[in-house]
């Protein structure tokens, strides 16, 4: 009787983890295959496009590329002005973002909930209800045409500050932080040396969320820059739209790859710190 009881329980595992792998599989096929579908129509010509849906590679990349640079489409200075203005942003938004939420944890001080509580209220105001009172300041500093406006205020990120606290919560370890004090260490170096270390999965998954978002961001971007030399690559892709959008289909995908590969590469770089140990950095033995 255990026999069959211990051959039941076998069987019944293999096929839920058959039905989870299936699953799985699935799901990320659904996931990967529109991005396929663009890398695919990026090497298609617009006649080709234009007959149907296709999952293999045609002949036409070259082409495609050669009309896309052809049209002002700078993809290289795009790149170089859209990694300054999303890897600065990104480096800001984490670390004071951890900063803040290091203050919230480990200090004990009068209105800690309250100024939490402000930061709540912060995440909840959409960008766009402050943009016009945004770029009138700007205007009036001269910073109009600067990459500055783009990276400041990620120093004030709520979202990311909420996401840091509710991980302290859970992992830090205040014995860590009060026997660094003990030995004499200054406040900035138990933060560096020993809290961000901790931090790590913390911060790559909020730093890949966080530069997605800067790469990605077309509104600010396009109010404050006017000119060509700033242009990120979200503006330039969308002006291409009056230039090719009728007739070269191929080399409007062309740019959206082009804008959507740095993305693949950060994740992939980041990806693996996601799933690491929760007390990456802590005391070991």
């Amino acid at each position: 009787m255990a026999k069959k009881n211990r051959s039941g329980s076998t069987v019944s595992l293999t096929l839920n983890k058959t039905v989870v792998y299936v699953v799985c599989i699935v799901l990320a096929l659904l996931s990967i295959l529109p991005f396929w579908i663009m890398f695919v129509n990026a090497t298609r010509s617009t006649e080709e496009i234009q007959s149907g849906l296709s999952l293999i590679p045609s002949m036409h990349f070259k082409t495609n590329l050669d009309v896309l640079l052809s049209k002002s489409f700078d993809p290289l200075k795009g790149f170089f002005n859209s990694l300054m203005i999303s890897g600065f942003s990104t480096i800001c938004a984490v670390y004071f973002s951890s900063l803040t939420a290091y203050a919230l944890v480990a200090y004990n001080w009068k209105m800690r909930q309250a100024f939490f509580t402000v930061i709540m209220l912060v995440m909840m105001i959409p960008a766009q209800a402050s943009a016009i009172g945004f770029y009138k300041m700007m205007y009036q500093l001269h910073w109009t045409n600067n990459f500055l406006p783009l990276i400041l205020p990620s120093i004030a990120a709520p979202a990311i500050v909420f996401f840091m606290r509710q991980y302290l919560l859970a992992t830090l370890s205040m014995e860590i932080v009060e026997a660094s004090r003990i030995d004499g260490a200054g406040e900035f170096y138990t933060f560096n040396r020993i809290v961000m270390p901790i931090m790590v999965p913390a911060i790559a998954t909020q730093a890949i969320f966080a530069f997605v978002a800067s790469w990605n961001n077309l509104f600010m971007p396009l109010i404050l820059l006017t000119e060509k030399s700033k242009y990120t690559l979200p503006i330039m892709v969308s002006l291409l739209k009056g230039d090719i959008y009728k007739t070269e289909f191929g080399s409007i995908y062309m740019g959206l790859s082009l804008t959507v590969l740095p993305l693949f590469v950060i994740y992939f770089l980041l990806s693996r710190y996601i799933i690491a140990g929760v007390a990456l950095g802590g005391v070991k033995e």
